[in-house]
């Protein structure tokens, strides 16, 4: 998993868009905050980040659908119409960017195919997204953001479901759904599944509070 366990932040292609949800969007060119990103904890993101990336490209998502994730997952902080091309080639670009960060330490570097996905937990995941689907889906709409359940669950099936839940729990965190206690043990106890650092689940603004299950 590139060691990701040592990385205490969200990570990959999720832990993007917070650097895309902060003020540095603001402060540095796009290019240069996914360089900034990749060579954070000294390049220990780029691996997760590139792996995610590649996952997508090769996925049957359209660009459509990883348009509006990106949308969904900063909150609408950066919308994909300020890009020149469409979500395919940005991530086209967020991979070259990795590849330079990582053949800084190792020279010889090829991407290749990421690696297998985990099995067994997709229901999981789609079942802790269908539970909170309501709620999702109003929050998201106001903003103009449409068939943000269906389009993580396809994640979920056709992806990654490690991705799918990252990308979930930054969209509950953009639009700061809240959930109750018990939601977020289940949360918790996923990311640990996963192997996330137990910091993972909750950096940014997941917004658990009581009498909200």
């Amino acid at each position: 998993m590139n060691g990701r366990q040592e990385i205490w932040i969200d990570f990959g292609l999720s832990g993007l868009t917070k650097w895309f949800h902060g003020p540095l969007s603001m402060e540095m060119s796009e290019r240069d905050l996914v360089a900034a990103a990749a060579d954070w904890g000294d390049g220990s993101y780029a691996p997760t980040l590139l792996e995610d990336v590649l996952r997508l490209l090769e996925s049957p998502l359209s660009t459509e659908a990883i348009d509006m994730l990106w949308c969904a997952a900063t909150g609408r902080s950066y919308a994909p119409d300020r890009w020149e091309t469409g979500g395919r080639d940005w991530l086209r670009e967020v991979a070259r960017v990795c590849v330079e960060r990582i053949r800084q330490d190792d020279p010889a570097f090829e991407p290749g195919q990421p690696g297998p996905v985990p099995n067994g937990l997709g229901e999981d995941v789609l079942s802790e997204i269908r539970s909170v689907r309501a709620a999702l889906e109003a929050a998201t709409i106001r903003d103009g953001i449409r068939d943000v359940v269906p389009t993580l669950e396809q994640v979920v099936t056709q992806v990654d479901p490690d991705l799918g839940f990252r990308l979930f729990l930054r969209v509950m965190k953009a639009y700061r759904v809240p959930i109750g206690e018990t939601q977020h043990d289940r949360y918790h106890e996923l990311g640990e599944t996963f192997g996330y650092n137990e910091f993972v689940v909750d950096d940014g603004d997941l917004y658990v509070g009581p009498g909200m299950e």
